[in-house]
């Protein structure tokens, strides 16, 4: 284990507890993920608690090693699992102590702060991710270059307002640390 575990352990919680009071319909409004409403968002999120390495790779070898084609498959239908259960999950032991392959604990740190932003802000709820954690995601995300890991243009620089961050010297784009993660990551708020 790695400093970064409590932290996506903490990550992990908070997003859970700032999902606990939606109701239905909230589940089931769109995500900033095209085609996935937030209760698809937070089941693509929680997989490593619901399957171990071995159901992880028969799900994966019945899409033909496809990752993108099982993601899809098991959003939609793991989806349609009661709130309460994705809720467990996303607090389960497995799941904070999931390290993602070729991602390791950062890449695992990026999964749920992303992906928390992709339902927390189409919900009003703003970030939830700590300062720390989103500083270390909006770090990994600005790769040397004028093109975030995204393939997203970072050229001019850019400020968050909302938390002491800034990348390059200008800082011509500036928002929330919160809609500079989804910017960088490719999405559109």
């Amino acid at each position: 284990m790695t400093a970064l575990q409590p932290m996506l352990a903490a990550e992990l919680a908070g997003l859970a507890s700032a999902l606990a009071p939606l109701d239905e319909e909230r589940w089931s409004r769109p995500s900033l993920c095209e085609g996935w409403a937030v209760r698809n968002v937070v089941a693509h999120l929680t997989m490593a608690a619901r399957y171990d390495e071995q159901q992880f790779g028969s799900e994966l070898a019945a899409d033909g090693f496809d990752f993108q084609k099982m993601s899809d498959r098991i959003a939609d239908r793991d989806g349609e699992l009661p709130p309460a259960t994705l809720l467990t999950d996303l607090g389960s032991e497995a799941l904070a102590t999931f390290e993602q392959p070729g991602g390791g604990w950062a890449g695992s740190l990026s999964h749920v702060v992303i992906h928390g932003l992709d339902v927390t802000l189409p919900l009003g709820l703003g970030r939830v991710a700590g300062d720390e954690a989103t500083r270390l995601v909006l770090d990994a995300l600005v790769a040397p270059g004028d093109r975030s890991l995204f393939g997203v243009e970072i050229s001019g620089g850019l400020r968050a307002t909302d938390l002491d961050w800034r990348h390059g010297p200008e800082g011509r784009r500036q928002g929330t640390a919160g809609e500079l993660v989804a910017l960088l990551s490719g999405r559109t708020i």
